[in-house]
């Protein structure tokens, strides 16, 4: 009975971190975790959409920071350099989303496995060493004093207000994301990593299910770059390097490649473990890669799923257990 119960938790348990991170901020006053925890948020945006790419087209891809960098360089030049308001300069960073989802999309249908994911580290560096030596974008010191957003004189100017909005951005994003997965682009994704020969004997475009699916990551990683921007109001180059493109994939792995609510846990990880280590000292990153290493280890399919077939077979081998004694 109390592994029924626990498998009936593990049911609702993402509805309950949604509300738990809906409510976070009341338990959690520090506002640097709570700034960890607007981070962990986007992150979770940024993941939802990758997990179209890597978990359910079974593509690779490690240029996720240059999209996500792209998408905040997009908004604050928009309103730093252009004056647009922060809202309207959503639309050229969609703009851009699209531009980048196409212009990675078509690589895609002749270069796959490790060549695809050398392309975009390739992708990743370009971007990165342009953002610093352009002198529009402002160099190597980035963008300052990026406005935040508001409605009408209500700025979203202080920690709980921004966090609220980006919790508003996640919810939204959390509902588009699972209309995508559990539609027939969602299933289209699936079928070009399990058999993408059937795809194309059912008359479906194979090229046009990959470059969608680069399409919607980038739109999704460049709208949570767009709200980083104005979070932080403050942006450089060296935020968006390789090693946080190999970040996100790891949030990916650590939920399970195509778990829709793994995108969630495995950011919150990502953003949270580091920082809690950083107690003690300079091996934080040695423990911080160790911790990593054995999650992958013993849950090679997520937290989530591994998870739940330990209940199961906890339960199934209770039952036999009875089954046994009364026989």
């Amino acid at each position: 009975m109390k592994v029924e119960y626990k498998r009936v938790g593990m049911k609702y348990l993402p509805v309950l971190m949604i509300v738990v991170i809906g409510v976070l901020p009341v338990f959690v006053t520090s506002k640097y975790y709570q700034t960890v925890c607007c981070q962990a948020m986007l992150y979770a945006v940024v993941a939802l959409g990758l997990n179209f790419i890597v978990g359910l087209s079974g593509l690779m891809t490690l240029g996720t920071a240059a999209i996500y960098g792209l998408g905040a360089y997009t908004s604050a030049l928009c309103t730093t350099k252009l004056g647009l308001n922060p809202w309207l300069a959503v639309i050229p960073v969609l703009v851009m989303g699209w531009l980048i989802g196409k212009g990675l999309g078509y690589p895609s249908l002749r270069v796959q496995g490790v060549y695809l994911s050398l392309a975009t580290i390739g992708f990743n560096e370009i971007v990165r060493t342009l953002l610093t030596n352009l002198k529009w974008t402002g160099s190597g010191t980035g963008i300052r004093n990026i406005e935040p957003y508001s409605l009408g004189t209500f700025a979203f100017d202080t920690q709980i207000r921004s966090y609220y909005l980006i919790y508003a951005v996640l919810i939204l994003f959390l509902i588009i994301a699972w209309k995508i997965v559990n539609s027939r682009w969602g299933r289209a994704f699936v079928a070009v990593k399990d058999n993408p020969e059937a795809l194309e004997v059912c008359g479906i475009d194979i090229a046009n299910v990959k470059i969608t699916a680069f399409t919607l990551s980038s739109v999704f990683a460049v709208v949570a770059g767009a709200m980083y921007a104005h979070f932080n109001r403050y942006i450089t180059p060296a935020s968006y390097t390789t090693d946080l493109s190999i970040s996100f994939v790891v949030m990916l792995i650590i939920g399970g490649l195509g778990n829709f609510w793994g995108c969630i846990y495995g950011a919150y990880i990502v953003a949270f473990l580091p920082q809690l280590l950083r107690p003690i000292g300079l091996v934080y990153k040695l423990v911080y890669a160790l911790i990593m290493m054995c999650l992958v280890a013993f849950f090679p399919n997520g937290l989530l799923r591994d998870s739940r077939k330990y209940l199961q077979h906890r339960k199934s081998m209770k039952g036999g257990i009875k089954n046994g004694g009364r026989a």
